[in-house]
């Protein structure tokens, strides 16, 4: 293994979780957009809201805002990547494919990337700067020294 190949290896959590954090911003950033109005809006309402409880755009929206948070954040990362990934396949089969074959034609680039960025977030994890890691940590580090003694109690030199 070569050098550059070693460091590259070393630093792939932290890039790793880069890149979660990114693309979780990025669809946070589009569904506070579509249900409060904030950074230019819905698209297509000149600044506005999608209307509440309306399908599929408000569900998306929700979406959109908490798996991306939580994507972001690197708690629940898997299962959250899972849904939004599948609500960008939904979003492009449904709204961008039956216009056009390729993304490019039909305007579903992004939601092409999405798709494919959260389900490699799937298989992936949530590399590091994740929360899930920092809860795992201590919760392991609070059951060692009960663990310890549990079995301090069950061995024979205890007896």
């Amino acid at each position: 293994m070569t050098r550059l190949t070693e460091h590259l290896t070393t630093a792939q959590p932290y890039v790793l979780g880069l890149f979660r954090a990114v693309v979780g911003l990025v669809f946070t950033c589009h569904g506070a957009a579509s249900l409060f109005g904030v950074l230019g809006g819905a698209p297509g309402t000149q600044g506005g809201t999608v209307p509440a409880g309306t399908w599929p755009t408000w569900y998306a929206a929700v979406i959109q805002l908490v798996c991306g948070a939580l994507v972001l954040l690197g708690l629940a990362t898997r299962a959250a990547a899972f849904l939004a990934s599948g609500s960008m396949a939904f979003a492009y089969f449904d709204v961008h494919q039956p216009t056009a074959l390729w993304p490019i034609e039909n305007g579903g680039e992004l939601p092409v990337l999405f798709c494919w960025a959260f389900l490699l977030l799937v298989f992936t994890g949530s590399g590091a700067f994740a929360l899930d890691r920092l809860l795992a940590r201590r919760s392991a580090a609070g059951r060692q020294p009960a663990e310890r003694s549990a079995s301090a109690e069950r061995s024979p030199a205890a007896v």
